[in-house]
């Protein structure tokens, strides 16, 4: 009696970690879709470092959270600001070394903590799309770019799909076994 306890609560957990797996996953993927690869919670986007420019702090394979700006806080960032900013047609996270005001606009001169030199070219203020608040996760990202690549859209959206599958036709075969052997032994009202 207490095998058949287990092994039914052991159903009901396989079962729904597996649908929580896939419902998950296929709300990222359609998130990501609907929002041109940028999802958005709360007001921050998830973004993956790909280069060591900003170690030891954040570490490449990192996933960082920064808050998204409108067009009125681009110009109120001073120095130390961790920024993400649009530089030929790629993002960049990197720390404002230097603010440079003119009566037109506002320029950002930016390093990464890891260089021995600033960027090339100081950033216009129009170009920063937002702000790193210092929240972290290591090693992630490398994760979510598997992920987001059609070996890892295979594994984490087919895959999940054919063990819930998979699953529920072995659940139906092992109960249509059991009503057939209580048949068989006559334990069933006929």
């Amino acid at each position: 009696m207490k095998k058949q306890i287990f092994l039914i609560w052991l159903n009901r957990m396989v079962t729904g970690i597996l649908v929580v797996l896939l419902v998950s996953v296929a709300g990222i993927v359609i998130s990501t879709k609907l929002t041109n690869g940028q999802p958005e919670l709360f007001g921050y986007q998830l973004k993956t470092v790909l280069s060591g420019s900003m170690e030891p702090g954040i570490t490449t394979g990192s996933i960082i959270a920064v808050k998204t700006v409108d067009k009125e806080e681009r110009v109120n960032f001073k120095k130390g600001d961790v920024i993400t900013f649009k530089e030929d047609n790629r993002l960049v996270t990197h720390r404002i070394s230097e603010v440079k005001k003119t009566s037109s606009s506002v320029l950002y001169v930016t390093k990464g903590d890891n260089n021995d030199a600033v960027d090339s070219s100081p950033v216009l203020a129009e170009n920063v799309q937002a702000e790193y608040r210092g929240f972290t996760i290591p090693q992630l990202g490398y994760f979510i770019n598997f992920s987001q690549s059609p070996n890892g859209s295979i594994l984490f959206m087919i895959l999940p799909g054919i063990l819930i599958l998979a699953y529920s036709l072995f659940t139906i075969w092992r109960t249509l076994r059991q009503l057939e052997d209580k048949y068989k032994n006559n334990t069933l009202p006929r």
